[in-house]
């Protein structure tokens, strides 16, 4: 059984940083494109970043590029999120998901298996 989960999220001050981790069981990881996305009150949710099988590939929203940093480690089946000058409207939930496919994608549909997500809150 695939299990995605995320951890290291929270309540954080506007300018500041959070590390979300989001640990794979139950699949091949370094056969799949990770990436994050999320889901803010009210609204669609939205890709954030990808990651392609060895860490080459790398996508993000623009609305993140130059603050969110993402990252795996494929001996710890491992994807991370580094979030740097968090603002407000970073707020939502967060997801992890695996794409099965050979490269990056930035839609939902690609995506194999989700997280159950994780809360970030960015307070102004």
């Amino acid at each position: 059984q695939v299990q995605l989960v995320e951890s290291g999220g929270g309540l954080v001050q506007a300018g500041g940083s959070l590390r979300l981790s989001c640990a794979a069981s139950g699949l091949t990881f370094s056969s799949y494109v990770m990436g994050w996305f999320r889901q803010a009150p009210g609204k669609e949710r939205e890709f954030v970043a990808a990651i392609g099988r060895s860490g080459g590939g790398l996508y993000y929203v623009g609305s993140v590029k130059g603050r969110f940093t993402i990252s795996r480690d494929n001996a710890k089946n491992t994807v991370y999120l580094q979030m740097n000058s968090l603002k407000p409207e970073d707020t939502a939930v967060h997801y992890c998901a695996a794409d099965s496919t050979l490269s990056p994608s930035v839609k939902e549909g690609s995506y194999d298996y989700w997280g159950q997500g994780i809360q970030v809150t960015v307070s102004s």
